[in-house]
C-alpha cells in the first residue's frame, strides 16, 4: 500500500530533516529569489532565525570568499531550469564562513512552470578542515628533509616522501607495495630485527641506528624511529618510521677515532692503539696457551738521513716504511708506529721460529726499497716469543735488547731474545 504524505506531514519531515532546506520563489531577476521557507537545521547552520531569512534573497549569505564564478554557473542553470551541484563559502550571521554543499532543483507546477527552487545543502566545514589538515600534514611530509616511510601492518610500504627518493634512489612506485628489506645491508643480524619487532609488537616505538644501502649499492646511515599508528579502536594498523641521515656524522666521528688510533703520517695504528693491541693479544697468549711472538724493528741510520737530508725527507722514508710493514705482514698481524722510527709487530698465534722467518721476510722486503734522494733502507729486527709468566713489559724488553743485539752486529738483521 503506497504512503500518501499529508502537507502536514510533509512540512514536518523537511522540518526535522538533517540536512539544511531552504526554498525560494522563481523569481531570477536581480536582486534574485525571496526566501520563502527555511528549516531548522539551515538556521543552526547559518545562525539567523527564520524570521530574519524570510523575504531575504540568498544573496545575504554571499562574502568576500564567494566564488562569483560558482555564483554565474547557478545562475545559468537555474534559467535553464536544470538542477544544480555545487560547493560554496557562505557566511553565517557571525560573520564566519564555512563550506556547503548545494543541491538546488526546480519545482514546476501541473502546466510544468517552475515556481519554485528547493535547495538541499549539507554543511562541508569539517569535511574540508579535516582535508586541509591531512593536505597539510601530506605536505609537510614531503617538504621534511628528513625520510618518511609508511608501511601497512604487515609491513608493505604504502607511502614515502621524497627524502627517501632523494636519498635512496628508489622511485616511490618502485617501492609502494613492497617491504623495507629492500634496504637491508647486511649490516644488521637476526637478533636486531627481533629486537625491532619484539618492540614494536608491545606498542612501543623502536630507535636505532641503521645502515641502509641505497639502489646504487652505497651504504648510508640513518638514525631511525619507527613507530606503530592505532586507529580510533586502539588496533596498530600501519607503521610510521622517520629517518634522519647521519652519513656524514658516522663519517666524521670514523674520521676522529681513526685519528686518534692512527698515526697519520705512517697510516699504522700509534702507540696508544698499539698498546690496546698488545694486551689483547697478550691476555689471549696467557689465557688460550696460544703461541705470541713480538718483532721490535728500528730504521738504521734514521738520525742521519734526517741531519742530511732533513725532516721532510725522514718524513718519506717514514710513510714509505710503514706502508711496506701493512704490505709484508700477515693479515693477523699488527704493525704498530711504537715511536719516531721504531715499530712493533704482533704476531699472534704464532711461535719463535715463525717469528723469526716473518722477521726476515719484511726486512728482504724493505731491503728492496730505495728512496730516490736516500737511497736503500734498511731495518733492524728483535724477535721475542711469550714465555708462561711474562707481563707485557718484560716481552717488550726482551724484543728490545734484542733489537741492540741487532744493531751491534751492523743491523740489517734479524736477532732473537737471548732467553728464547
Amino acid at each position: 500500500m503506497a504512503l500518501t504524505l499529508s502537507d502536514q506531514m510533509l512540512k514536518a519531515a523537511i522540518e526535522q530533516s538533517f540536512n539544511a532546506v531552504v526554498v525560494t520563489d522563481a523569481l531570477l531577476e536581480m536582486p534574485g529569489p525571496r526566501i520563502l521557507f527555511v528549516n531548522q537545521a539551515f538556521c543552526d547552520m547559518t545562525g539567523y532565525t527564520w524570521q530574519e531569512l524570510i523575504g531575504k534573497t540568498p544573496r545575504i549569505l554571499q562574502g568576500p570568499r564567494t566564488d562569483l564564478d560558482t555564483i554565474e554557473r547557478l545562475r545559468r542553470c537555474l534559467k535553464a531550469g536544470e538542477f544544480f551541484i555545487g560547493n560554496m563559502v557562505n557566511y553565517r550571521k557571525d560573520g564566519s564562513c564555512y563550506y556547503v554543499e548545494w543541491n538546488i532543483s526546480p519545482i514546476r507546477d501541473d502546466k510544468g512552470l517552475i515556481t519554485h527552487f528547493v535547495s538541499v545543502q549539507r554543511d562541508l566545514t569539517e569535511k574540508v578542515r579535516a582535508e586541509y589538515e591531512r593536505n597539510l600534514m601530506a605536505n609537510a611530509l614531503e617538504a621534511n628533509s628528513d625520510q618518511v616511510v609508511m608501511t601497512d601492518r604487515n609491513g608493505t610500504i604504502v607511502y614515502v616522501n621524497r627524502a627517501f627518493e632523494k636519498q635512496t634512489g628508489y622511485r616511490r612506485e618502485d617501492v609502494i607495495g613492497k617491504t623495507p628489506a629492500i634496504l637491508k645491508s647486511g649490516h644488521h643480524d637476526g637478533a636486531f630485527y627481533k629486537q625491532l619487532w619484539d618492540t614494536l609488537d608491545s606498542s612501543q616505538p623502536f630507535r636505532a641506528t641503521f645502515v641502509n644501502k641505497a639502489r646504487d649499492g652505497s651504504l648510508f646511515h640513518l638514525e631511525q624511529t619507527i613507530t606503530p599508528v592505532r586507529d580510533e579502536y586502539g588496533e596498530i594498523t600501519h607503521y610510521m618510521s622517520t629517518g634522519k641521515d647521519i652519513s656524514e656524522r658516522v663519517r666524521m666521528e670514523q674520521t676522529l677515532r681513526r685519528m686518534a688510533t692512527i698515526d697519520l703520517l705512517t697510516g699504522l695504528p700509534n702507540r696508544s692503539f698499539g698498546e690496546q693491541l698488545l694486551e689483547r693479544e697478550w691476555y689471549r697468549a696467557g689465557r688460550y696457551a696460544e703461541g705470541f711472538s713480538v718483532i721490535m724493528a728500528d730504521i738504521d741510520h734514521f738520525k742521519s738521513i734526517n741531519d742530511k737530508h732533513g725532516h721532510g725527507v725522514g718524513d718519506q722514508v717514514l710513510s714509505r716504511v710503514g706502508q711496506l710493514l701493512q704490505d709484508l705482514v700477515r693479515r693477523s698481524d699488527s704493525a704498530i708506529r711504537w715511536g719516531g722510527e721504531e715499530f712493533l709487530i704482533l704476531v699472534p698465534k704464532t711461535h719463535l721460529q715463525d717469528a723469526v722467518e716473518l722477521a726476515e721476510r719484511v726486512r728482504a722486503g724493505i731491503g728492496r726499497y730505495a728512496h730516490p734522494v736516500v737511497g736503500p733502507v734498511t731495518l733492524s729486527f728483535g724477535v721475542a716469543c711469550y714465555r708462561e709468566g711474562d707481563t707485557r713489559k718484560v716481552l717488550l724488553r726482551r724484543a728490545d735488547a734484542a733489537l741492540y743485539v741487532a744493531k751491534d752486529a751492523g743491523r740489517d738483521c734479524v736477532r732473537v731474545a737471548s732467553d728464547d
